[in-house]
């Protein structure tokens, strides 16, 4: 039995929802239509997906196994769409994506002297955005920042560097050489939505401040209202008289991997991900920007 992924598309509608009448809506057909699309999955699957009571709908343990299988095929399938859709114009391109900070020029310019017929275009991804930007097939091959729920990808690790916090420049420790987790014990944090990527254990208790994007981190560090944490190349692409940034030795360093759709197939990403692996040093070093410069023109050099 193959799956219809029509079928799974109306099921992940419904489940996000967890209304038929909302999620008909947004797919655009009718109810009844929508119910009986569920009810022939659920004959192809030979198992429930959802309980329909007086209190409303909910998944069932069948239900919640499928909604997380259900991303990967369907943003597979979206892939899929996409690549066939560009090569039909006839183009040769790969899109690199990057977390912020990451130089992604040195493995460029190594895989473009390899094949000067392909049009290499960069997309930057937030935390939030890396895995599904990547399943999607918005981006070929990209940069990401651990931790990433590595489900559907393939995950190749390049190199870590070293965590700096970011400190508004009037405060205490804003001018130290370094400072320890313990030094930062208690400060209020500024962070992603998901608590669980941030890398200290030692925040302040009403610690809540959610950010998405490096810039709205920093605006809110220099405006005193929380410390944050970066990597340090990051430092090097967002230099500001208004904040300070202070390694911190005994945090576990940034950890950086190269990633892809496990499903994809692609001699172009096979060979920026050999690109990526022999230039990684370069780019480790990429957070002394005089480096960057050096790799740069040492890299586009002919020969």
């Amino acid at each position: 039995m193959d799956l219809d992924l029509r079928k799974l598309r109306y099921f992940a509608t419904v489940a996000d929802r967890l209304h038929f009448g909302r999620a008909a809506e947004e797919l655009h057909i009718a109810q009844p239509v929508l119910s009986r699309q569920i009810r022939a999955l659920e004959k192809d699957l030979g198992a429930a997906l959802f309980t329909r009571d007086s209190h409303g709908v909910a998944l069932t343990d069948a239900g919640r196994q499928l909604l997380e299988d259900a991303g990967p095929l369907l943003a597979s399938a979206h892939a899929v769409r996409r690549r066939v859709a560009v090569a039909a114009f006839g183009s040769r391109r790969l899109v690199v994506g990057f977390r912020s900070g990451i130089p992604v020029i040195p493995a460029t310019r190594a895989f473009e002297a390899q094949h000067p017929d392909v049009v290499v275009d960069v997309q930057r991804m937030e935390w939030d955005d890396q895995a599904p930007m990547l399943l999607d097939g918005r981006v070929d091959v990209g940069y990401v920042r651990l931790p990433i729920d590595g489900t559907g990808l393939r995950l190749t690790p390049l190199y870590t560097e070293p965590l700096m916090v970011v400190l508004p420049t009037d405060h205490p420790l804003a001018h130290k050489e370094e400072v320890t987790e313990a030094d930062l014990a208690g400060e209020p944090l500024v962070w992603h939505a998901d608590a669980s990527t941030q890398p200290t254990s030692r925040p302040h208790p009403d610690s809540g401040l959610r950010v998405r994007g490096v810039e709205e981190k920093l605006e809110h560090v220099a405006a005193g209202r929380g410390i944050s944490f970066v990597g340090r190349s990051e430092t090097v692409f967002y230099s500001r008289p208004d904040i300070s940034y202070v390694p911190v030795t005994d945090l576990a360093p940034d950890q950086v991997y190269l990633a892809m759709a496990a499903s994809r197939a692609s001699p172009l990403a096979d060979d920026f991900f050999a690109a990526a692996r022999a230039t990684a040093e370069i780019t480790a070093e990429c957070g002394n920007y005089e480096m960057w410069r050096l790799a740069d023109e040492t890299i586009s050099q002919p020969g």
